[in-house]
């Protein structure tokens, strides 16, 4: 087969709303590298978007997956329940952030994480608004949507989004937006259009995914802490991309020093196999009566086996000091670069979730077009490299923690290459 001739299949069967980043169709994948049906290699720096940070087939994650399989596949936990459903519960309790009784539930998607606490704040407070931030992505279901900070592709042409959902500016200190800047927001917002009594949550991703590897700021988390202790509003942070050792602690929120109420996590979790959860306070936890939470999916045994290794795996192979290393060398090689690249206007982001935003020297206005560039000449070269950003000018680093250090130095080179040739236009 081709790459070309399944491209044309593609097209033919499958909605054009599913966006495809490239027309290259995998055909295996090792760790930090993919193949492609013609037998092209690729190293992979988007890790299906922080999923496989314990990189693609872990032998401990497959070697619970395949043990799982041999039991049963599903059964609906709220028809037959699994022990091994509650043995991680009990250790997302236990790892989460915050000195409270925890309780979790587990869903499917990040999207279904996010909407589930919303439920479970609007339930536990009696309350229906929800604060988020520009920039932010929390899902493609309607109130998903709602949540997320960015009309285009995600809200376009989609009609009137889920009521009673407000956005205040998201820090972005490149382009002169400060933390005090989203909390002045906050307070005009109070002054001006919602009642704080009505706010259920206040939800924001301690680094923002696709809105651009924006990291919070310690004043800003623990500023939200404060005004949601102010008005009794529920802090959900969500962690769905930032969980899982990728900033270089399990948790992100684990850097600020500051407990969210309520945890959404999804990507990273169960090592390529859909699961999500959410895992918060637990009288709110409990606030819903039951049935009100769940699916027929929701905790499906072979996600929750692969999970259950993945947190094996990140405890033995310690990778959250594994991430914290390999984002200083990033940074470090980044910023070789921008000796000779003007385009660079700012490298950021804690762990090993690294981004680069690129801007016309001239102008000095986000350059998507260059950004763009960089990410076609390093596909060329044999790296995979994904664009975020709400002006589609950065190029963000999600690479498996475990890549070994041959695959992480050849990509380097790739990059260093692609930028030069971006360049040359």
């Amino acid at each position: 087969m081709l790459n070309a001739e399944v491209a044309k299949r593609r097209d033919d069967a499958i909605s054009r709303g599913v966006g495809m980043m490239t027309q290259i169709y995998a055909d295996r994948a090792l760790n930090s590298e993919i193949w492609d049906i013609e037998g092209n290699r690729y190293i992979d720096f988007a890790a299906g978007i922080a999923v496989v940070n314990t990189g693609h087939c872990h032998p401990k994650v497959m070697a619970a997956v395949a043990h799982q399989m041999t039991r049963f596949t599903h059964t609906c936990h709220q028809v037959m329940p699994y022990e091994n459903y509650i043995r991680l519960a009990e250790r997302l309790n236990d790892k989460v952030p915050g000195d409270f009784k925890k309780k979790t539930i587990f869903v499917t998607t990040g999207a279904e994480a996010c909407e589930n606490a919303i439920k479970i704040a609007r339930i536990a407070t009696g309350r229906d608004a929800v604060i988020a931030f520009g920039g932010s992505f929390h899902g493609r279901t309607f109130m998903g949507m709602a949540l997320t900070g960015k009309v285009e592709p995600y809200k376009k042409g989609f009609g009137s989004m889920m009521p009673g959902v407000f956005h205040v500016p998201f820090p972005m200190e490149v382009h002169g937006v400060s933390a005090k800047d989203a909390m002045a927001g906050i307070e005009k917002l109070f002054k001006a259009d919602l009642d704080p009594a009505r706010v259920a949550a206040i939800i924001f991703e301690p680094v923002q995914g696709e809105g651009g590897f924006y990291p919070a700021s310690t004043e800003l988390v623990k500023a939200i802490r404060a005004l949601c202790d102010q008005h009794g509003i529920v802090m959900i942070a969500d962690e769905v991309q930032t969980g899982f050792a990728r900033t270089g602690n399990l948790f992100a929120m684990q850097m600020h020093g500051v407990a969210a109420d309520l945890t959404t996590m999804a990507k990273g979790l169960a090592g390529g196999l859909p699961l999500a959860a959410v895992t918060g306070r637990a009288d709110l936890m409990d606030a819903a009566h039951p049935g009100g939470l769940g699916g027929t999916y929701a905790g499906n045994p072979l996600g929750i086996a692969a999970a259950n290794a993945v947190l094996d795996v990140i405890e033995e192979e310690d990778l959250c000091a594994r991430a914290n290393e390999l984002g200083s060398r990033l940074k470090q090689r980044l910023e070789g670069i921008r000796a000779t690249t003007p385009e660079i206007v700012d490298i950021r982001g804690p762990g090993f979730m690294v981004a680069v935003e690129f801007a016309n020297p001239g102008t000095k206005e986000p350059d998507a077009g260059f950004t763009g560039r960089v990410r076609l000449e390093a596909l060329k070269r044999g790296l995979l490299l994904l664009t975020c950003g709400v002006y589609g000018n950065v190029v963000r680093f999600l690479a498996p923690i475990t890549i070994p250090d041959a695959h992480f130095a050849e990509a380097m080179d790739i990059l260093e290459e692609a930028i030069a040739a971006a360049r040359q236009g």
